[in-house]
């Protein structure tokens, strides 16, 4: 919900798309579980991330050495929307780099959101929490950006940010 809300300056009211106000043109609904076709391509490019050092202890991730970071990106939205991404694993680095694009298809990316995860990695497969954030597809821009990064409560990090770019084809 954060990450539709902070559409609109965050003032914490969204209009809903017309197509969700009025009936179409035969008195028909949407219907989230239709077969709808590609409308856009969202690429998404995730660089690089910065900041964990200034705003966790150097022991907070593993004890004895630098966290091994990677960023799992996911859509959420109407079925057809729904996706998962990662980026590769950065071993012992506090500046990790990954350089990795990710392409996800959107059929009504008035509803999408870009839920974007910075984890790091846990042999024992319980991943520690790095940051996240919730982005609506409507309100990107073309363009690179320092994308912040929360907690889990949703309070913002002070130094903790993705360098990432975002396309639409």
């Amino acid at each position: 919900m954060q990450g539709m809300f902070r559409a609109n300056g965050g003032c914490g009211y969204v209009k809903k798309p017309d197509f969700l106000l009025h009936d179409g043109p035969n008195m028909d609904v949407f219907y989230p579980h239709a077969q709808l076709h590609v409308r856009e391509i969202l690429k998404v490019k995730v660089f690089m991330g910065e900041g964990w050092d200034l705003d966790f202890r150097r022991t907070h991730f593993d004890l004895y050495s630098p966290p091994d970071f990677f960023v799992k990106l996911a859509i959420a939205g109407v079925p057809a929307d729904k996706a998962k991404r990662k980026t590769k694993v950065i071993e012992d680095d506090w500046l990790p780099e990954w350089n990795e694009e990710r392409e996800f298809p959107l059929t009504v990316p008035e509803l999408a959101v870009l839920r974007i995860e910075a984890l790091e990695y846990d042999t024992s497969g319980q991943n520690d929490f790095g940051g996240q954030t919730s982005l609506p597809i409507s309100e990107l821009r073309t363009g690179i950006r320092a994308v912040p990064l929360h907690n889990r409560r949703g309070d913002k990090y002070k130094s903790v940010r993705l360098l990432m770019q975002f396309e639409f084809a």
